[in-house]
């Protein structure tokens, strides 16, 4: 081929008698990243930035547990004969369906027990767990995994021939890491972008960056060509991503523009000057976000 991309020989950092698995640092610095993120816009709220630290740590270690959880039960086969491998988390392996999921229940425990604000909370992550997938996928690329099918495009992922989900004679593939890297970091930026020129009912942004994910993770999953299960002719996960983004937009759309809120039914008196700049259907007064 005249152009393609080389996939890492190493999965690995070598550093003599330590090996530390790209995968694993790669998803440290997406941590780190979405962190940072995260309490720069918490912070612009009004709020100690400390608190996003005091909710992180027991998140992201929510998140991975779910995360693995939900790539073993739904890929049982790979561990039928040995499954000591399910723990072997530093080799791949992790789902953003469950990491989505327990992360998010944990957020909500933390905020409940520190009495912060649980749905501007989840809104304040939202932009930087886009990023943290966008370089979390980098670690399937050094992995050389849940890339998609044969190509000819010039952007085309080389695969080692003997690689397990390697098509015989196929020269690359989609790279389906890079496509969704792409995806996570422009929504990023529309989201950052959309919460800076209009107000949301929190966690209204949480709910666009679902959609948004779910948008492109329908595609890619007619893309790929790991072993999965599959329902009606399509991998479960396509059907995961439709459910998970019609029920995303169908929140978004009623939770900011048809849900009344408590100072709608309770008029509030003293009312604060109205912010500068559009707003997403929202009534003057005071919107309070829930805990």
């Amino acid at each position: 081929m005249l152009a393609s991309i080389p996939s890492p020989s190493n999965p690995y950092l070598d550093l003599g008698p330590i090996h530390l698995r790209y995968y694993g640092l790669l998803i440290a610095l997406g941590v780190v990243v979405a962190t940072r993120i995260a309490a720069v816009r918490w912070t612009a709220k009004g709020h100690d930035p400390e608190e996003v630290m005091n909710v992180v740590v027991v998140t992201v270690i929510a998140g991975i547990i779910g995360a693995r959880l939900y790539h073993v039960i739904t890929d049982y086969q790979r561990f039928e004969h040995d499954w000591l491998r399910a723990f072997e988390i530093w080799k791949g392996g992790l789902s953003i369906w469950g990491a989505v999921i327990f992360g998010a229940l944990a957020v909500a425990v933390m905020c409940r027990v520190r009495h912060y604000d649980t749905l501007g909370m989840m809104d304040a992550m939202a932009p930087g767990v886009a990023v943290a997938q966008a370089i979390g996928r980098f670690g399937n690329w050094f992995n050389q995994e849940l890339f998609g099918r044969p190509t000819t495009l010039p952007w085309g992922l080389q695969i080692d021939p003997d690689n397990p989900d390697a098509v015989p004679g196929a020269q690359a593939y989609h790279p389906t890491f890079l496509y969704e890297a792409i995806w996570n970091l422009v929504g990023c930026a529309l989201l950052l972008w959309l919460s800076a020129r209009y107000r949301f009912r929190p966690p209204a942004l949480f709910a666009l960056y679902v959609a948004w994910y779910c948008a492109f993770r329908t595609y890619e999953e007619t893309l790929r060509i790991d072993p999965a299960h599959t329902f009606l002719g399509q991998r479960v996960n396509f059907w995961v991503s439709i459910v998970l983004f019609v029920v995303s937009v169908a929140f978004f759309i009623w939770w900011q523009f048809f849900r009344r809120s408590e100072d709608q039914e309770q008029p509030a008196t003293k009312l604060p000057p109205a912010p500068e700049g559009p707003a997403m259907a929202i009534p003057r007064g005071r919107v309070r976000s829930g805990r």
